[in-house]
């Protein structure tokens, strides 16, 4: 039988890859839990939960009986005009847990989308009040999609090059630290005072595609607290950071002044099905309610709020909230504490840090994002049946929630192992 790796190579064209230089293709045949199944019946320990989305683990039959019954009464119907029993309750359960502010859901297909809308409503926002408010600030190193709008507030060249004369207005500034949110403070005071700036939008204390880099949420407080001083709107993109990553439910947890915005997808539907939600305040939303058509928010996607979708982030949303998950967060806490004590020394470690299941570590060498040192590593953790995505010299853990002490060991000694290679 002709394997799926050679079938691929026929009419697929894969995302992130050159396929020159990255012909082949692992084919994955099942997955259950925190492992996945190759075609050859090889595990894998998914160290990153499929890119932050399984946090419960691959085909959870808690998520998979609920979304199972949804699709016997409705699979799917226009959300402009209707509405239907899924999308109502979890925007109930929902508004339950996200940050008090929060009052209203506009659903989208993905995180880009959801990134996308809360630009435009930061845009629109000022719009629909008369004032010329054209420019967004956004971190350095942010990342926040690919589609026109997220890669215009995304600050990483790799990805955004032979777009970037096609961007709307965006300036950025650094992520704040001890030593210089001082001067971050200055400097954004004195450009506040031009009132042309519409919107901020950051990730809340870890930057994802940056090599999951940590930032000071004392820091992020006052700037975010500065910016509502001058009517800035705030967007949270809490894509990769949501629904307990970060050992509480949002980043945005974390910080005193709440978002104007936030934007959610990945373990929102626990990796099940695609789906985005960007939330918003009643300050917002009101922004957008008028006798004037035109003001309204005229963004749509034809699977809006797709039953499916919201039925399997209901369950999810109601597996976050359960004993068992919330204690094997704290588990995962423990466990890359215990390992960080005894890696952190290393003569090839050169810095390490936490946040939540997050865990990153910094190689003491010099590697290309997408190198071949990076791919000597990646093989490296495949062979030994684990999967990691190592960015440049950056090796994180994301592991699902479920993963147990044995498979978390398993990561752990995979990478010590690791740096004897480098």
């Amino acid at each position: 039988m002709e394997k799926l790796s050679d079938r691929d190579k026929k009419h697929l064209w894969h995302p992130l890859t050159q396929h020159k230089t990255h012909p082949e293709m692992l084919g994955i045949s099942k997955a259950k839990g925190a492992v996945l199944f190759d075609e050859n019946d090889k595990e894998y320990i998914d160290g990153i939960a499929s890119w932050y989305t399984c946090m419960y683990g691959h085909c959870h039959p808690y998520i998979l009986e609920k979304v199972r019954a949804q699709m016997l009464r409705l699979d799917q119907v226009v959300f402009s005009g209707f509405t239907h029993e899924p999308a109502v309750k979890l925007s109930e359960e929902l508004i339950k847990i996200l940050p008090e502010n929060q009052e209203k859901l506009f659903f989208s297909d993905n995180g880009s989308t959801s990134t996308e809308i809360g630009i435009k409503m930061a845009l629109q926002y000022h719009f629909n009040q008369g004032e010329k408010r054209n420019v967004l600030l956004a971190f350095e190193e942010g990342f926040h999609g690919d589609t026109f709008g997220s890669m215009s507030v995304s600050g990483l060249s790799v990805y955004n090059g032979p777009f970037e004369d096609f961007f709307i207005s965006v300036e950025r500034i650094p992520v704040p630290t001890e030593k210089n949110i001082r001067e971050v403070l200055t400097n954004l005071k004195e450009r506040l005072k031009q009132e042309d700036i519409a919107g901020f939008i950051y990730e809340p204390l870890v930057q994802g595609a940056a090599a999951m880099k940590m930032h000071d949420a004392n820091g992020l407080n006052q700037i975010l607290a500065l910016l509502k001083e001058d009517d800035v709107l705030t967007i949270a993109d809490e894509v990769m950071t949501g629904f307990g990553k970060t050992g509480k439910y949002f980043a945005s947890d974390h910080i005193q002044t709440k978002p104007d915005i936030m934007c959610l997808s990945k373990a929102l539907t626990a990796g099940l099905v695609p789906m985005g939600l960007t939330t918003c305040t009643e300050k917002v939303y009101q922004a957008f309610y008028s006798d004037d058509i035109s003001k309204g928010l005229f963004h749509g996607h034809t699977y809006t709020a797709n039953p499916l979708a919201c039925a399997a982030a209901l369950s999810a949303v109601e597996l976050l909230q359960t004993e068992g998950i919330q204690d094997n967060i704290q588990n995962i806490i423990k466990w890359h504490q215990e390992f960080d004590a005894k890696i952190k020394n290393h003569t090839k470690v050169a810095a390490t840090r936490q946040l939540g299941v997050i865990y990153a570590l910094d190689l003491n060498v010099k590697m290309e994002r997408y190198g071949n040192l990076r791919d000597k590593l990646f093989n490296h953790f495949m062979e030994n049946g684990v999967f990691l995505r190592p960015l440049g010299n950056t090796i994180y853990i994301l592991a699902p929630f479920v993963t147990s002490q044995e498979q978390m060991e398993k990561i752990y000694s995979t990478i010590q192992s690791a740096l004897d290679i480098v």
